[in-house]
């Protein structure tokens, strides 16, 4: 069902509200649309990387099956999705680089993509608002301003996500608490974030409300009985519902799903039980 007037559906509607204290966000395609096209920089590279083994299929299948597992684990730190590039160039017969050699190669190409848009935002030819799903700056005003303690957890390398964040000027909302990934992966996770956030604020059921755009955070964000807000966001357009991630989102367990922020009272009234935040 959808929230009367709004683009907010309801898939749970036995979620615990009036109860949350504690916020995490996801960043790409959640807040951030700096890196909006990452998919068609990283399956193109693996389907070429693919291409030259001994054993390979053709193109076109290849880029079926990289499109399963690179959506599949997205969502994880890049390194997960290279580590699997690893093992498909080993099962078609051929002599795999390290996943970190992949995932640099994969970062290389990928600012050359988006390095234009970060320079923009820092030297202030580009918006900030430009590259941001719509309504991201006063959804982390009302949290903040409600006493909310903001979390943010990403699967991008710790050092981008510091630097976009900062150029978007949306560092100011999460303070220390932001965190991405390590070259030592195992260091790191969403679920090891969550895990820690909830045990410092003394958490339970219905205290922690989290938003994401992939299907890890929303099923972790779940499993520790959290409210979890599917963002099915249209990075290329800002407008509308991206009904890949809808479907991805439902199955991964979402108890709500939205377009943007928009329609942030709308569903802050909803989650606080009519609440004024």
């Amino acid at each position: 069902m959808f929230l009367p007037g709004t683009r907010i559906e309801i898939v749970n509607p036995d979620l615990p509200r009036g109860q949350f204290s504690a916020v995490l966000f996801d960043f790409d395609g959640t807040l951030s649309l700096v890196r909006e096209g990452w998919p068609e920089v990283m399956i193109p590279m693996m389907v070429d990387i693919l291409a030259e083994t001994p054993q390979a299929e053709p193109r076109e299948a290849l880029s079926e099956h990289v499109e399963e597992f690179v959506m599949r684990l997205n969502g994880k730190q890049t390194i997960y999705q290279m580590i699997h590039l690893a093992e498909e160039v080993g099962k078609r017969g051929g002599t795999a680089k390290e996943p970190l050699e992949y995932k640099q190669q994969y970062h290389d190409l990928l600012w050359e993509r988006v390095s234009g848009r970060v320079s923009g935002l820092k030297d202030g030819s580009v918006e900030p608002e430009i590259l941001t799903v719509p309504g991201s700056r006063e959804l982390l005003e009302k949290l903040q301003a409600a006493g909310c303690d903001l979390y943010l957890a990403s699967g991008t390398d710790h050092q981008f996500v510091a630097d976009e964040l900062a150029a978007l000027k949306l560092d100011a909302y999460f303070g220390p608490h932001v965190y991405g990934a390590q070259d030592e992966y195992k260091s790191f996770s969403k679920k090891m974030i969550i895990e820690k956030l909830m045990a410092e604020n003394s958490l339970g059921d219905g205290g922690l409300l989290g938003f994401g755009d992939g299907y890890v955070e929303i099923e972790e964000i779940k499993r520790v009985g959290g409210i979890a807000v599917g963002v099915a966001s249209d990075e290329k357009y800002r407008e509308g519902i991206n009904e890949w991630k809808r479907n991805r989102l439902m199955r991964a367990g979402a108890d709500i799903i939205i377009p943007d922020y928009r329609e942030r009272d709308a569903l802050l009234a909803y989650l606080t039980n009519g609440a004024d935040v």
